[in-house]
């Protein structure tokens, strides 16, 4: 069940005659879900793309293994590219690309540690990269990741109609 952030983002992109799509790594597709599950959905969905593993990043999304190497899978840079390359194939309005670190083995750092999310949002006229640390459990992670996805998308589009 999508949560009422969900819910007002996809009526606010509606209102809009948006279409959003989605690059999903570490909310392997969740994401996509939640604002399929959406009274709008079928008025602002264009689709989506589970990119988990790192071959999938470089093989269809275009992500170049340098990029990477130097960053990792889990960083603002990749999920920058992620979100580019997706604009072009989606032709959508909206495009939003995730990465992070939901559970222990990937590429934390003291810096990065587990639960930090990175966000790449692409709209008419701007973009949105965003950087947060969540606590808890993978699953916990990846609501927090979506609701703020909604908070930043509402204000956003709330902005471009000022």
């Amino acid at each position: 069940m999508p949560s009422e952030k969900v819910k007002a983002c996809a009526q606010a992109i509606a209102e809009k005659k948006w279409k959003i799509a989605f690059v999903e790594s570490a909310t392997a597709g969740r994401m996509c879900s939640e604002f399929s599950l959406t009274a709008h959905s079928g008025d602002i969905l264009r689709g989506g793309i589970s990119c988990y593993e790192v071959f999938i990043k470089e093989d269809i999304l275009k992500v170049p293994h340098e990029l990477i190497e130097k960053h990792t899978p889990e960083s603002a840079e990749v999920t920058a590219s992620l979100a580019r390359n997706a604009a072009a194939l989606f032709r959508c309005e909206i495009v939003v690309a995730v990465t992070g670190l939901t559970a222990p083995g990937g590429s934390e750092t003291s810096d990065k540690p587990v639960g930090t999310m990175f966000l790449h949002i692409i709209l008419p006229g701007s973009q949105i990269a965003h950087r947060e640390i969540f606590t808890g459990i993978p699953e916990d992670i990846v609501l927090m990741a979506i609701d703020r996805t909604a908070e930043l998308l509402i204000e956003a589009t709330n902005a471009s109609s000022r």
